[in-house]
């Protein structure tokens, strides 16, 4: 299966800090496994992971995403087409399937990552919730969500937001079997 592009950044990097795939199971406490699944497969699953592996290469989670960076400010125009990274929502298919456009994937030194997010329902009813250290923004664009978050449920429509701590265990997916749209903003501390 042909690798990609996440894929590609997390093996040039492991490459480059002469770390190991054991290694780098190891330091994100993640599975050879997952770490496989993660440079091989088409689609990247969940953003938890991610991040875990980030922190263990010491690199930003926008590294994986990024194309070129610029130092000043990054302007993103609606008819700038992008292909999207498509995440599954954990380290399986089963949840809802999640394509993440970066919003300012050339800004360098970044801090946030903001994302605009397609939401596609999910072909299985049970949640797979995942945590990471930091926090995330969300603003419905269109459609409606439902965000597990611990043992909490919320609904969220058109225009409503939520800011959550996102070490708490979560899971955001499309409500009653529709597609949803939702900007996203993640801070991941070094």
């Amino acid at each position: 299966m042909k690798k990609n592009i996440v894929g590609e950044k997390i093996s040039t990097l492991c490459a480059d800090k002469n770390i190991s795939r054991e290694e780098l199971a190891s330091r994100s406490n993640l599975t050879v496994e997952q770490i496989d699944l993660i440079e091989n497969s088409d689609t990247i699953p969940s953003l938890s992971p991610l991040i875990k592996i980030a922190r263990a290469l010491g690199v930003r989670l926008g590294t994986f995403l990024d194309d070129s960076e610029e130092l000043g400010p990054v302007v993103h125009k609606h008819s700038d087409t992008q292909k999207p990274a498509t995440f599954s929502s954990q380290l399986s298919s089963a949840n809802s399937h999640l394509d993440f456009f970066s919003l300012a994937a050339r800004k360098t030194g970044r801090h946030m990552e903001p994302f605009l997010i397609d939401i596609k329902p999910s072909s299985t009813n049970e949640p797979i919730l995942s945590s990471h250290e930091g926090e995330e923004f969300i603003f419905v664009l269109q459609g409606s969500i439902k965000i597990n978050y611990g043992k909490e449920v919320h609904v969220l429509h058109k225009g409503d937001s939520i800011y959550y701590d996102s070490i708490v265990d979560h899971l955001v997916s499309a409500l009653n079997g529709e597609k949803a749209q939702i900007v996203a903003v993640v801070y991941t501390p070094m």
